[in-house]
């Protein structure tokens, strides 16, 4: 009986000429969507444009929200005030995230004897997502200073990062709960039966596994949340907002506005790429089983 040869190691296989003319149809068909996507872009953004321009009011709306002049001359202005909002942001993001897990991890809580803290982070969450944020401004600019519980007076900024804390922190727990309580029991139960505590169960094996399944979740509250920093100007706070509306004041002229809406866009955009992208890799690491 004749022995079939054995396969060399590390010897490279031969694709084949079907498969080379798919790789090259798959090349061209690729090559021939890009191009129809940036022509059909292109017209359509052409066609909004022609639309925009030849409307009766567009050389007046022109003047008012996009003059150049303005444009460069408030530009300082509300660059100062928006690094005010990305202070606002850093300081609000951390506090949002240590709050939020503080709130989700008494809510999921177990045992009768942690009623009254479950009740109360309950309560917490259901008031802070009820009451809009505006209003949390509001009260918590105005109305805790006027107690007087502090000896010296805070910023404006301060009670601004306190007020978007309290509303975020309500929100942000309830995706820390969700994703806690995706964790399938048997991670706990096997933990438990390893002789691990419940708070060395939740910080070694529930939490990480919450946190990666929320994180997209995460991300869409904080590109919601740099847009809600730009409301701590109703306190006084001379932030991008605030310094637009000095400028458009000083000019007569809506194109701070603009500016200050350029910021706010340029800073979201990455954040938005990158939820987008992470949450297309989350999608296929679960659909190929990589994760648990």
């Amino acid at each position: 009986m004749t022995r079939a040869p054995a396969p060399v190691v590390g010897a490279r296989r031969e694709v084949s000429a079907v498969e080379l003319e798919r790789q090259a149809y798959r090349k061209r068909q690729g090559g021939r969507s890009v191009v129809i996507s940036l022509i059909s872009t292109l017209v359509v953004a052409a066609l909004i444009w022609v639309a925009i321009i030849n409307t009766p009011g567009w050389a007046r709306v022109q003047q008012q929200f996009f003059n150049g002049e303005v444009f460069l001359a408030s530009l300082p202005r509300v660059w100062d005030g928006f690094l005010l909002n990305l202070r606002v942001l850093a300081m609000s993001a951390v506090l949002v995230l240590l709050f939020g897990m503080l709130l989700a991890t008494v809510r999921t809580l177990r045992g009768p004897v942690w009623l009254p803290l479950r009740a109360l982070a309950a309560g917490y969450t259901d008031v802070f997502r009820g009451i809009p944020l505006i209003i949390v401004l509001y009260l918590v600019g105005f109305g805790i200073p006027g107690l007087q519980m502090i000896p010296v007076r805070m910023p404006t900024e301060f009670w601004g990062t306190i007020a978007i804390t309290l509303t975020y922190s309500a929100y942000v727990s309830e995706v820390f709960r969700a994703g806690i309580e995706a964790v399938h029991p048997s991670q706990r139960h096997a933990a438990r039966s390893l002789g691990l505590s419940h708070a060395k169960t939740m910080r070694l094996i529930v939490v990480p596994q919450a946190v990666r399944k929320v994180t997209p979740a995460l991300m869409n509250d904080f590109v919601a949340m740099q847009k809600d920093v730009g409301l701590i100007s109703l306190l006084g706070a001379v932030d991008a907002v605030r310094a637009a509306q000095i400028e458009t004041a000083a000019y007569f002229n809506f194109t701070p506005y603009v500016v200050a809406a350029l910021l706010f866009v340029l800073l979201a955009i990455p954040t938005i790429r990158l939820t987008d992208w992470y949450t297309a890799r989350v999608r296929a690491r679960e659909q190929i089983g990589g994760i648990v």
